[in-house]
């Protein structure tokens, strides 16, 4: 139901007459809106307005904020239309406030549950007089009146249209949301997913719907059906097969309105890191698809991983830019991935602007796994982010005090690029996030230079031999094992610094009903357990409350979920005895790179350690998530970072001009507009990542 601020309060006269332009402009817009994910189709978080610059950005103030009525992770990016910001708050009700003042003009809530999946922000359509937001409460896409805020009880099923629709029969019950906005092409949105990781992923069937009905108007099978492209890079029948998943485009995509074409990044296959059960190259998992808007039809596709072991797959949507090579002017989608790689190709042919060598890389040493035997390489631009196989023992950190104990790791662990898990443990650097985050790059689509950060956090990707369920155990603690441990721990510890919190009495912080909902529908990035059955979520919560007889054997705890002879054994960052990365800094930097020529233009370390910073140490760079936004005027806008700052620099040289010190870390991508002659930029301070405390505010600043 949309909530009011107040039956006092008359809607400005704006809000009658907005919207006289909607999201179907081509891709060839001037770039003074901010009226989509990103700040436009391209996806390249550019903006053509110019009163904030390098001269005077020293001079800016905060405009105003809004308090969000609760408060957490947000990954929210708003957009602006005729005046009026839209954005998803932490527990994903959506919001519309007058862009210039901050104040609230309407907000919508699932009254009947208070979801908390990490929502990064909503989609705008409009033919002109209909005017709808678009956005996800976890598995179902909702349509609102933009003006008003109440659901179009017209779209779906009474607003609401269930992100299982045009699946298999077999995912109805399998955990799926979106934590991204929509893509829209005409009269269709086109929706990102997200899915498990493990034995019980959906399959990520890229759909369209249309933004009027909600009826699913095509479908494209990321998993390939026979007679499909692609489909013998699987074990036959794999397209049936509920045991693998996956493939799903989770991260946003790019569309080029004037071609036609949606440019979408496909996920990993799913089980992520064990994939015996699915063999052979994978299509169409870790692509960049070039597919038909009108009919979801492949014109090219390009594998960045084959057989993905590592969850290697593109974070981020692709900028849609130019550049030039030859005197020739090219329309280029790049993509940045994890790896810290970055791909660019010919919009029109797929063809790669720099050359990609396959590189001969190791073999699995798992019973039943095949592992590729070579991935590819781009020649330019050289990766943004260390690679694994670039370190030696030098680059232990030489702010550690347990150096002998992070070397006895670091020389057990399988460093090779593109080592495949294994029992001994492999150093995953760039890390699980990257390399290049969700937040992804931003770009000056006419001139074909990237921006990216980057974090360089190291973990320790290792496998152990799964034994089944141990009828020693009751089925609670069998069934916490088996499916939360790898994050929370065996012994319920968590592993806070990796963004894992501890559950030890976790009954005297939530009470059963809040933990309950959790694990059907997950929280932030933790993935829900939709599939397993009321008996065994109730065995859980009892083993979590220490309510259950031990004594009790278990039955079959595997409900849904194939027995595989490994597992995951968690996820673990390389950290000293302080918490700090193991390895030398940067842990994380900014890095801005000519696509032209594939050389870099600057590089710097990106974030602050203020602990070390106290001690007198340069800067380290830390970990970061979110993205930059830059402006003709010649600025890169950026929060992002662990340190809670809101920094801006010269886009040319990388020299810091002015830095904020943030209520909270905004891990979130930043927007900016104009209204009534005046340039704002905007971001959502949400903490509650990496440990730091979590907010509610989205705060708005411009010169005085």
């Amino acid at each position: 139901m949309a909530i009011p601020v107040s039956a006092k309060i008359i809607l400005p006269i704006f809000i009658i007459t907005i919207f006289l332009q909607g999201c179907t402009e081509k891709s060839s817009q001037a770039y003074n809106k901010w009226e989509e994910y990103l700040g436009g189709p391209g996806r390249n978080h550019y903006s053509s307005l110019t009163q904030i610059n390098p001269d005077n950005v020293k001079n800016l103030k905060v405009a105003w904020t809004y308090s969000a009525p609760d408060s957490g992770q947000m990954q929210m990016t708003p957009i602006i239309v005729d005046g009026v910001l839209y954005g998803v708050t932490a527990t994903v009700q959506a919001f519309a406030l007058d862009a210039a003042t901050g104040k609230e003009i309407w907000r919508f809530a699932d009254t009947l549950q208070a979801w908390h999946s990490t929502s990064r922000g909503v989609a705008y359509w409009s033919d002109g007089k209909d005017k709808r937001i678009l956005y996800t409460i976890g598995p179902s896409l909702v349509a609102l009146d933009a003006v008003t805020g109440k659901l179009i009880e017209s779209f779906g099923e009474k607003g609401k249209v269930d992100l299982h629709t045009g699946l298999p029969e077999s995912a109805k019950d399998k955990f799926i949301i979106s934590n991204t906005p929509g893509t829209i092409f005409e009269d269709m949105i086109i929706m990102p997913v997200r899915v498990a990781e493990d034995e019980n992923a959906a399959p990520g069937d890229i759909r369209a719907f249309n933004v009027r009905t909600g009826k699913l108007v095509w479908s494209f099978h990321t998993i390939p059906y026979p007679g499909e492209p692609g489909y013998d890079t699987w074990p036959k029948d794999t397209y049936k097969n509920s045991e693998v998943g996956g493939a799903n485009n989770w991260a946003g995509m790019a569309v080029d309105r004037d071609a036609g074409v949606l440019f979408v990044p496909t996920g990993s296959a799913a089980p992520d890191f064990y994939g015996a059960h699915r063999t052979g190259a994978n299509l169409y998992a870790n692509c960049l698809l070039a597919l038909d808007g009108k009919t979801g039809k492949l014109i090219w596709h390009y594998q960045f991983i084959h057989h993905d072991l590592l969850d290697r797959d593109p974070p981020a949507p692709p900028n849609l830019i130019q550049v030039k090579q030859n005197g020739k002017t090219i329309d280029a989608v790049a993509q940045v991935t994890k790896q810290g790689y970055v791909f660019v190709f010919d919009r029109k042919t797929g063809t790669s602007l720099f050359p990609i060598e396959e590189v001969k890389v190791p073999a699995s040493g798992l019973t039943g796994e095949v592992a590729w035997q070579t991935q590819p390489v781009p020649s330019l631009p050289e990766p943004f982010a260390r690679q694994a196989n670039e370190l030696t023992e030098n680059d232990i950190s030489p702010y550690a005090e347990n150096k002998e104990e992070l070397l006895n790791i670091f020389r057990k662990s399988d460093k090779r690029l593109f080592a495949p898990p294994g029992l001994e443990g492999t150093f995953l650097l760039p890390g699980y996030d990257g390399g290049a985050e969700w937040g992804g790059a931003a770009a000056d689509p006419g001139e074909g230079i990237l921006y990216v950060n980057s974090s360089e956090m190291a973990w320790i990707l290792k496998m152990e031999l799964a034994t089944g369920q141990d009828n020693s155990l009751s089925p609670g603690e069998n069934l916490y094992l088996n499916f939360c441990s790898a994050c929370h721990g065996k012994d319920l510890l968590g592993k806070p610094q990796s963004g894992y919190p501890s559950l030890v009495n976790i009954d005297q912080k939530r009470d059963k009903d809040f933990v309950d909902k959790l694990v059907v529908s997950g929280k932030g990035m933790m993935p829900g357990l939709p599939y397993i059955s009321d008996e065994q979520r109730r065995a859980v919560i009892a083993f979590l409350f220490n309510e259950e007889k031990k004594e009790v054997k278990t039955t079959a705890i595997t409900n849904g979920k194939p027995f595989l002879p490994y597992k995951h054994a968690g996820y673990n960052k390389f950290l000293d005895s302080k918490g700090l990365p193991g390895i030398s800094p940067p842990w994380g930097t900014l890095n801005a790179i000519d696509l032209n020529t594939g050389e870099y233009l600057w590089k710097i370390p990106f974030g602050e350690t203020p602990e070390l910073q106290q001690k007198g140490f340069p800067p380290t760079g830390c970990e970061s998530y979110g993205g930059p936004v830059v402006t003709a005027s010649g600025l890169l806008f950026i929060a992002a970072t662990k340190d809670g700052k809101f920094r801006a620099f010269d886009k040319k040289t990388g020299k810091l001009l002015w830095e904020t010190q943030l209520p909270v870390p905004a891990f979130a991508t930043p927007a900016t507009y104009e209204i009534n002659g005046k340039q704002y930029i905007v971001m959502a301070c949400g903490g509650a990542k990496l440990g730091m405390p979590k907010g509610n505010t989205i705060m708005a600043f411009a010169l005085d």
